[in-house]
């Protein structure tokens, strides 16, 4: 079966033809003949569009009882007799564009709650979605086409491109977000970064953090991750990068675009990274620190180095990912004594 229709209802029944053109696909029969939703394979009805990328599942194509299966061109001919083989290079990605088909994301629903608060000289665009409780700051701009869930903030000064989300209980300070940002719930962005100095006596003295937050057009930030301003300079998020859940980004970084953090990652201040740098999931990455376009870094790896492009690297400390794996294969050598 496809979503559960309280919580992702379909925009209703589309042709062939059209989930085609949408994947990308080629496709025989009719092209006029309807679907209804997308589910997994395994679930998937005569009414609904599934995929099957590469040959994990591949014993699920043979029962499925989907209408139609994106598939790549070597698996055409195992698609069972009755669903309809949708051809293409690459069928998770066709599925993503199919899926968002049938479930665009939701378009806002102009309006201003009568318990949000607006600031008297803050801007808000046409069309834009002011939740219960939101809060727009003095002089904040809001560009047209946002969405603002409840008790959702924009700080004053701050200025949130077209086509913004954040939702419930997001926040933004000291920030300037490009078109088609989305802070998802309980995100923190602007807030006060871990700068101090300590005396000889113990005493931490506090750096006030001066700095903004940059976020590039297309930046997507995941639930309860934190997005530190800069001390002096910008915290700057490149267009397209996506952060995971509880992901914290340290004052200064940098980061260029297309970016993918995944979850619990920490990244402290001053960090660099280049273009389409992916950091897995509990991964560390020390101060002052720069990873070149391209690099990918292991989960809970520690990097403590720079990083050159198109390096991967794994472990903590971390080393070059082929280096790493021929220690460990030396280290079992040597603890592992031969037998005779």
């Amino acid at each position: 079966m496809g979503a559960d229709p309280r919580f992702f209802p379909a925009r209703g029944a589309l042709g062939l033809a059209a989930i085609a053109a949408a994947a990308g696909a080629r496709f025989g029969g009719d092209g006029t003949r309807l679907f209804t939703d997308v589910a997994p394979l395994a679930d998937a009805g005569p009414d609904e569009v599934a995929y099957l990328e590469g040959r994990r599942h591949a014993a699920a194509l043979k029962t499925t009882r989907a209408g139609a299966v994106l598939v790549s061109p070597d698996v055409e001919a195992e698609v069972p007799e009755g669903c309809v083989a949708l051809v293409c290079e690459a069928p998770q990605l066709a599925f993503a564009r199919v899926a968002a088909l049938f479930h665009p994301r939701p378009a806002p629903v102009p309006g201003i709650h009568p318990t949000a608060a607006i600031a008297a000289d803050a801007t808000v665009g046409e069309g834009c979605e002011i939740g219960p409780f939101a809060v727009v700051g003095a002089g904040a701009e809001i560009g047209p086409g946002c969405i603002l869930g409840p008790h959702a903030v924009v700080g004053p000064g701050c200025v949130l491109g077209a086509g913004s989300i954040l939702r419930a209980h997001a926040s933004m300070l000291h920030c300037l977000a490009g078109a088609s940002v989305v802070l998802n719930e309980g995100v923190r962005v602007g807030n006060e970064g871990f700068g101090f100095v300590t005396t000889k006596a113990g005493e931490h003295v506090t750096v006030p953090q001066l700095g903004r937050v940059i976020l590039g057009d297309g930046v997507e930030i995941g639930a309860n991750s934190t997005v530190d301003r800069g001390a002096a300079g910008d915290t700057v998020l490149g267009a397209g990068t996506r952060l995971d859940n509880l992901v914290q980004v340290g004052h200064n970084v940098k980061m260029g675009r297309g970016c993918v953090i995944v979850a619990q990652v920490g990244i402290a201040g001053s960090v660099e990274l280049g273009n389409f740098v992916v950091v897995a999931g509990q991964a560390g990455i020390a101060g002052h620190v720069t990873l070149g376009d391209g690099v990918r870094v292991g989960a809970q790896a520690g990097v403590m180095a720079n990083v050159p492009a198109g390096t991967d690297v794994v472990g903590s400390p971390a080393w070059p990912a082929r280096e790493f794996m021929r220690a460990i294969t030396r280290l079992r050598q040597l603890a592992v004594p031969k037998r005779n």
